[in-house]
């Protein structure tokens, strides 16, 4: 492997490097974007639940707020529960692109990879035929060495860009579709916790009209 890597010539470090990078931000993002820390099953039910029944203290809206994403968005609508539904959602949206832009964070990143390892690959592909061409140029086509080395150097570096890139592309779009159902769900859960809010209004007001 070792060998490989050599023969690939200077281009295999940024290569290397992108692979890493790639690595590190798949795993993190798979911890991250775990179920359970972003939209916990029941949340948005308990949540809906303990504002029906106005029992929601301070303590249990610090609980909201620290276990998870969605908690987080769930408990922008609980501090502004008393105020009217326009300051409320305005509440929840503000600190939904927030939690999103902490959920997208390193895909971007990880895009960038998987869009710059292919084209160092073809730029090795470039630097290792003309190689060749310049051995053709002083030597002619009897000197096989030098041609292979070329030749090599060509293939292996598009062979790497490719291997890194491809994984790359394809987890930059799963976290990506992942995020997107993330959000859909919050907005879900955060339209029902605001109705459950209003239906709490208008209930206040119908027993004070009386």
């Amino acid at each position: 492997m070792l060998e490989i890597i050599l023969a690939g010539g200077w281009l295999m470090a940024p290569i290397l490097l992108c692979s890493t990078l790639a690595v590190a931000i798949i795993i993190e993002r798979f911890w991250s974007l775990r179920r359970r820390s972003v939209v916990p099953e029941g949340l948005g039910d308990t949540v809906r639940t303990w504002a029906a029944h106005n029992e929601l203290d301070l303590d249990r809206i610090n609980q909201i707020r620290s276990e998870s994403a969605l908690g987080r968005v769930l408990a922008a609508a609980i501090i502004n529960r008393h105020r009217s539904r326009e300051i409320i959602k305005e509440a929840v949206e503000d600190t939904g692109r927030h939690v999103v832009h902490e959920l997208e964070r390193f895909l971007n990143t990880l895009g960038t990879i998987a869009g710059i390892a292919p084209l160092l690959g073809l730029l090795g592909t470039v630097i290792g035929m003309i190689r060749v061409f310049s051995a053709i140029m002083l030597h002619g086509v009897g000197n096989a060495n030098e041609l292979a080395g070329g030749i090599s150097e060509a293939l292996i570096t598009t062979a790497a860009g490719l291997t890194v890139a491809i994984p790359s592309y394809f987890f930059y779009r799963y976290f990506q579709g992942l995020v997107a159902e993330y959000v859909v769900s919050m907005e879900e859960q955060a339209i029902g916790l605001i109705e459950t809010i209003d239906r709490g209004h208008m209930s206040a007001a119908g027993e004070s009209g009386h």
